[in-house]
């Protein structure tokens, strides 16, 4: 099976229902990091009680098996990506496949074992489980830290793929949109798999569903941001 995410599936329409029921996104007018005005907004942290915990684990773990990406553990990159990665490391023991799971913290620990890593031993093919990958920053860290544990950077999951163009820093500390998103550069450049529950392509299939109530209002705008920052 192909290691992206199959296009507009039921697992990522069944996602998106979940993801508005349980008030993580969201529709209005939100500026982004990248200082864009989004018609939409995706905020992981407001899975916040084991019930939507639990059940976003599960769409993590069945999106990773439909997936067919191989293994070894599971890196949780601070500070969503803790909870994230653990639950999801809990959800795949609960399905018969039991891996280590690990994390950093922001800031090195100077007592007790020290450093920066908490959890099991980096080894093998590492997993990184995060929410959404916005400017590609914090993959890049985690795949410095894998490899210098001496570990294998092997694929990533993460909830919600963007598809927008991601931006570079300038020499002049301006930003500059590139022609490429966060997700294409981890594959394409850095070479690792992506796997995403949903993208912006299934927001979209949902929200021209609902077309003629209350929700389908808010596509002709969400099409309109695809159209200018979006990328193929």
């Amino acid at each position: 099976m192909s290691k992206s995410t199959p296009a507009n599936d039921a697992l990522a329409q069944e996602f998106v229902q979940f993801s508005l029921d349980c008030g993580v996104l969201k529709f209005g007018e939100f500026k982004t990091k990248a200082g864009r005005m989004s018609p939409y907004f995706f905020n992981a942290g407001l899975f916040d009680d084991g019930a939507k915990l639990g059940k976003l684990a599960s769409f993590y773990a069945q999106r990773l098996v439909q997936s067919g990406i191989e293994f070894d553990m599971i890196f949780g990159p601070a500070y969503k990506g803790i909870p994230l990665g653990a639950a999801v490391s809990i959800e795949l023991a609960r399905l018969g496949r039991n891996v280590p799971f690990a994390y950093n913290r922001k800031e090195a620990k100077d007592h007790g074992e020290g450093g920066s890593l908490v959890g099991a031993p980096l080894k093998g093919r590492v997993l990184i489980v995060d929410d959404v990958m916005s400017a590609g920053t914090a993959a890049r860290e985690s795949i410095a830290l894998i490899k210098a544990a001496g570990a294998t950077p092997h694929a990533v999951a993460i909830a919600l793929d963007r598809q927008e163009m991601a931006t570079e820093k300038q020499a002049d500390g301006s930003t500059q949109d590139v022609p490429y998103s966060a997700v294409q550069y981890v594959r394409e450049q850095v070479g690792l798999p992506v796997c995403a529950i949903a993208e912006l392509s299934d927001l979209l299939t949902y929200l021209n569903a609902q077309d003629g109530n209350a929700m389908g209002e808010h596509l002709a705008r969400t099409q309109a941001y695809r159209e200018r920052y979006g990328v193929k």
